[in-house]
């Protein structure tokens, strides 16, 4: 139930009282989950250090396997020499145009974040600016409002 004062009109410090709750409860919300984003961030990080862990070990065991079996067996060929500088050059070449996307790839990446977070500055302006036009057209109105009822007030009083 909302308070009336003796001329009808809701009273504003329970009003006030209501959104301040409101809005605290909302901000209270959001500090929670604030609270735990360091540790999501942690947490992610340390997945992906154990991801990386876990593709050089296996890289390593899987060539060390493969070097073991096949190594003892490709000596044998006699074309094996210029093979293996063939296939030494084409995994390094491959290595530095991997190198090269992955960069390219990071550089984006962390550009879309910084344009995702400058767009999140401007929607704070925007919401900041509509919001006090808001208040102003809702001053206007209210200023409207109770001019208007005085005005009816003395006319209804004159006549």
């Amino acid at each position: 139930m909302v308070d009336k004062d003796s001329s009808g009109n809701v009273k504003t410090t329970e009003v006030s009282t209501a959104y301040e709750t409101v809005r605290d409860s909302f901000m209270r919300t959001i500090d929670e989950v604030a609270k735990a984003q360091p540790q999501y961030s942690q947490s992610i990080s340390n997945l992906q250090l154990d991801y990386i862990q876990t593709v050089k070990n296996i890289i390593h065991t899987t060539f060390a396997v493969q070097k073991q079996y096949i190594g003892e067996t490709w000596n044998t060929f006699p074309s094996s020499a210029a093979v293996s500088d063939q296939l030494a050059r084409q995994a390094s070449d491959f290595t530095n145009n991997a190198i090269k996307a992955i960069d390219i790839n990071n550089q984006l990446t962390i550009n879309a974040i910084d344009a995702a977070r400058e767009n999140l500055k401007v929607y704070n302006r925007t919401v900041d600016t509509i919001t006090e036009y808001n208040a102003n057209i809702a001053k206007a109105w209210n200023t409207y409002y109770n001019v208007s009822q005085q005005q009816q007030k003395q006319f209804l009083t004159r006549h």
